[in-house]
């Protein structure tokens, strides 16, 4: 049985205006957003702040996590070559200053998708010369070529989410592997020693306090500099139920302690994503030392 829903969780509140707009702009340009396939609960509060993660490569995914509300399936087609224009003029349309760019993982292409990525940076580049680009990546089924070609199209930040921890991988992420997930922030970290390094993971399923601690100096040591972390929210029935509600004292605790391992910055919250706020994040590493004494882009 799922535990129940505590009231700082009930308490989120909906923008249906904001909602309204910038999906009605997400359809005339054919573009998927990562806010609406994963259910995300800050969608709302984003869309009306003209916010929103691009979600390229389409909207239906090759894996099968349990975690997941994206469509799982075989997607069958290439990846379109309007897709980098039309994610560049949305975001022009919106006048974005930090996009985050994200995909389905999709293991039935040679390079995973990276391509198509940087086709999306050079895109952005050229139609907002200022904005700063984030890029969400699968693990590309630890194919370091792959993060190679990301990496020098220059983003200003590659964010690979680790989800959760070792022990819940065979029932969270099936197909995925810790191990595997370190290797590719090492290889951003080693190909782009100036780009700032970001990944993430969710509370609630099962998880201890010590294996929390133990994939932060995980994080740490791969050279990631940004941790988000949140709370795993059912996007459905069929997906898996949460374990806990974990009390926002605990991220709080949690941040602390991130904070002091090093890392130039933790944003730990029921409510916090990946992607949420990711201009605000910018702003708190921006003030903070770099871990590994080399300066991001745009610092």
């Amino acid at each position: 049985m799922s535990a129940r829903l505590p009231e700082w969780i009930r308490d989120k509140k909906i923008n249906l205006h904001g909602l309204h707009e910038v999906k009605t702009l997400l359809r005339e340009k054919a573009l998927h957003s990562v806010c609406e396939s994963l259910a995300c609960p800050n969608r709302t509060e984003c869309f009306s702040r003209r916010t929103a993660t691009f979600m390229i490569l389409g909207d239906i995914c090759t894996r099968a996590c349990g975690f997941c509300n994206v469509t799982t399936g075989l997607p069958y087609t290439p990846p379109s070559p309007d897709e980098p224009r039309g994610v560049a003029e949305a975001a022009k349309r919106m006048g974005l200053r930090h996009v985050v760019v994200t995909s389905v993982t999709r293991d039935d292409l040679k390079d995973g998708g990276a391509d198509q990525f940087a086709q999306t940076i050079h895109a952005l580049r050229e139609a907002l010369p200022q904005v700063v680009v984030e890029v969400l990546t699968p693990d590309f089924r630890g194919d370091e070529e792959a993060v190679r070609v990301v990496i020098e199209a220059v983003p200003d930040y590659f964010n690979h989410n680790v989800e959760t921890v070792p022990r819940l991988y065979r029932h969270v992420r099936p197909g995925a592997r810790f191990e595997r997930s370190l290797t590719v922030l090492k290889a951003a970290r080693r190909f782009g020693p100036s780009i700032v390094t970001k990944s993430g993971l969710m509370l609630g399923l099962g998880e201890t306090r010590q294996e929390v601690l133990d994939v932060l100096k995980g994080l740490f040591e791969a050279g990631c500099e940004i941790v988000t972390i949140g709370q795993y929210l059912q996007p459905k029935r069929e997906k898996l139920e949460v374990v806990e509600y974990v009390d926002p004292k605990v991220f709080e605790e949690y941040r602390l302690l991130g904070e002091e391992m090093g890392f130039r910055a933790v944003f730990s919250g029921p409510f916090v994503r990946s992607s949420y706020m990711a201009d605000v994040v910018a702003g708190v590493r921006a003030s903070r030392p770099h871990p590994t004494g080399v300066p991001p882009v745009g610092a």
